[in-house]
């Protein structure tokens, strides 16, 4: 890139050389198995637990490296930047599950779970999303009904990261009759409880080897120790997260992009057609130029935006910008890429194929991007 990268140190690019290498040896081997299969095997998640790749940023108290979150943009980078996105599911699991379990837990949760989701031995989840509910959080309908000291737990969750695999799993429910914002909590089930069952691991377009499935509540009893933060206060909580996991969805896909675009070239300057290399055709030069150049605007805004995340500073409408057009541009970028491999790109064993196939979904998860618009618009002056 012409703009030098500067959020960066010497310690995070080591960081991100070592990421390299596991991947190269514990997953890119196998990737082709774990596709077919529809999830990424337990001992992956051990050794990513042994190698210091899980809940890097959690205190060290808790079982974690109580590392800056530049380490974690770097969990996010890497796998995207070697066509490996499907390590979502950790990255979920470390960025996502275990700040709602250190922000609102008690510190009986804390050290019951968190350190063992730190080494890999429980995997966990958040279920919001439901059948009749995506985007629009405020129209959940799984209940939790207070009974003695305990939470009684009916509804069904789909869309599910990790779904198939995961131990514990952070589930948003209604506390309280009525809907909006009002009357919703996180309570943190382990699926070892009665009545918790597990549905179908969902086939996908993309994310092939990323585990989502189906999760299914009949009067499972959740004591009541197990909720998270305050009752009927889950959505301010999830209002309080979704920044920073939202600008996770944007840093992957920038990362993705200029991957894409190393590809393309690459392959651009070896491919030839009538005569000469693709690359000499004015076309392919403009389109990988335009590519390129919005991109790097691409990449300065999320920098930008990282360091307003990790000064405290970052709110919810940049984020919802970062979230919707960097995954945007990702699309657009992504098929520009495909189309200059030409029928090659349309192949599974080419990195651009699965990479086009996978980013298809940015635009949808973490609030839609025609969400991220409306939450954007109400701020307009």
């Amino acid at each position: 890139m012409t703009i030098p990268r500067t959020i960066l140190s010497d310690e995070h690019r080591q960081f991100a050389e070592s990421l390299d290498r596991f991947i190269a040896v514990e997953v890119a081997p196998h990737y082709e198995r774990y596709e077919d299969q529809g999830y990424i095997d337990r001992e992956v998640w051990l050794k990513a637990g042994e190698s210091g790749y899980l809940c890097t940023s959690m205190p060290e108290e808790y079982g974690g490296a109580g590392a800056d979150k530049l380490y974690s943009v770097v969990l996010f980078e890497q796998p995207a930047r070697r066509a490996v996105q499907n390590l979502l599911g950790m990255l979920l699991h470390s960025e996502i599950v275990a700040p709602y379990l250190l922000h609102y837990g008690s510190e009986f949760l804390k050290r019951k779970y968190l350190p063992r989701m730190a080494t890999g031995e429980l995997i966990g989840a958040i279920a919001m999303t439901e059948p009749a509910a995506g985007s629009d959080l405020q129209g959940i309908r799984t209940t939790a009904v207070r009974d003695g000291d305990h939470y009684v737990l009916n509804g069904s969750k789909t869309f599910i990261t990790n779904g198939s695999h995961c131990d514990l799993v952070i589930v948003v429910a209604r506390t309280a009759p009525g809907g909006g914002a009002k009357g919703m909590s996180l309570f943190v089930v382990d699926t070892t409880m009665a009545g918790f069952t597990k549905g179908r691991r969902l086939k996908k377009i993309g994310l092939k080897a990323q585990d989502t499935g189906e999760l299914f509540f009949d009067n499972v009893r959740v004591p009541a120790e197990n909720l998270l933060g305050q009752e009927n206060g889950g959505f301010a909580c999830l209002m309080n997260e979704l920044p920073w996991e939202r600008l996770q969805v944007a840093i992957t896909a920038v990362a993705q992009m200029e991957a894409a675009i190393g590809w393309t070239s690459g392959y651009c300057r070896e491919r030839e057609a009538f005569g000469k290399a693709i690359i000499e055709f004015q076309n392919t030069r403009f389109t990988l130029a335009e590519a390129l150049t919005e991109v790097q605007i691409a990449r300065v805004f999320i920098d930008r935006c990282i360091e307003l995340h990790i000064k405290g500073e970052l709110d919810s409408t940049a984020a919802s910008m970062a979230k919707y057009w960097c995954t945007d541009l990702q699309c657009k970028v992504l098929d520009a890429c495909l189309q200059l491999h030409g029928g090659y790109g349309y192949m599974w064993e080419y990195p651009i194929a699965r990479a086009w196939a996978d980013a298809r979904v940015a635009r949808i998860y973490g609030g839609s991007n025609e969400i991220m618009k409306e939450l954007i618009a109400r701020q307009l002056p």
